[in-house]
């Protein structure tokens, strides 16, 4: 991923792939499924966005895929989420990979934890005044010991504002330079004083492109009721209306009935801009 000093919005999308869980009882379906949404993403020019433990969930790494798949990879069009949930070995391994494949763009969060995951101590990031690890500590540490790397941070505007805020800038001092925010599915304030506090900021407003409701409850906080009326498609285009100088990052999105949909706007957008 490229950015400017001023923003701009960021060509496609960015589109996110789970990667198969450990535990699949249909690895080999899991992965050759993985691999043509992989190959369609980079065939389409948008950024794979590929998670890290989605959930607490144990699964395979974006990067051994890739490797093990044989993958045709842009690097440029590579995101790797890494969470905190890793051993000491595991973090520099899969940023060492993610070196040696030429990827350069890394989302740092704090991720889902799980009894089956370990946790990064402190001491493995050299953080020194924390009680836990959280993505502030390893952005710092991915920016002092991997500085080729572009880091992004997530942006949850349903948190305590002057908190998020806060740890906002914490994140940018740690060495952040893109953002990528929670959910939103309208016009959101909290959002809007973010890209006024931090005009030259990159940033993707995150579109939900499942109408399974019940997951958005939890991410936002409170419910949406399941019979509520929810298309993923208008309310993408109203975000990108909403937040033309904004990415768009797509979780959830149905590669069999939505794909040549995001296609079709990417290269509408694409001409309007010519």
């Amino acid at each position: 991923m490229t950015f400017t000093n001023n923003r701009s919005r960021p060509a496609g999308f960015h589109v996110e792939l789970i990667p198969p869980k450990q535990d699949s009882q249909k690895l080999e379906d899991d992965l050759a499924l993985f691999a043509s949404k992989f190959e369609r993403v980079m065939g389409s020019g948008f950024s794979a966005s590929i998670t890290d433990n989605a959930m607490g969930l144990l699964a395979f790494q974006g990067h051994e895929c890739i490797e093990e798949l044989g993958l045709d990879l842009h690097p440029e069009q590579v995101l790797i989420h890494l969470n905190t949930f890793h051993t000491k070995q595991d973090l520099d391994g899969i940023l060492s990979s993610c070196e040696r494949l030429g990827i350069s763009s890394i989302l740092a969060i704090s991720g889902d934890g799980s009894p089956r995951l370990p946790k990064l101590l402190p001491s493995d990031v050299e953080a020194n005044n924390t009680a836990s690890v959280t993505s502030v500590e390893l952005t710092r540490y991915i920016r002092k010991h991997y500085p080729s790397f572009t880091v992004g941070v997530a942006f949850n505007p349903y948190e305590p504002e002057e908190h998020e805020f806060e740890k906002l800038k914490r994140k940018l001092d740690a060495g952040a330079s893109f953002v990528i925010t929670q959910p939103i599915i309208d016009k959101n304030a909290v959002t809007d004083r973010m890209l006024s506090e931090y005009p030259d900021l990159p940033v993707f407003i995150e579109a939900w492109m499942s109408k399974k409701l019940f997951l958005l409850s939890d991410v936002v906080g409170y419910p949406i009721p399941e019979d509520a009326a929810f298309d993923p498609i208008a309310t993408l285009r109203q975000l990108m209306d909403y937040y033309p100088s904004c990415g768009m990052y797509l979780s959830l999105l149905g590669f069999k009935t939505q794909y040549t949909v995001i296609e079709e706007m990417a290269a509408l957008a694409g001409r309007e801009t010519k």
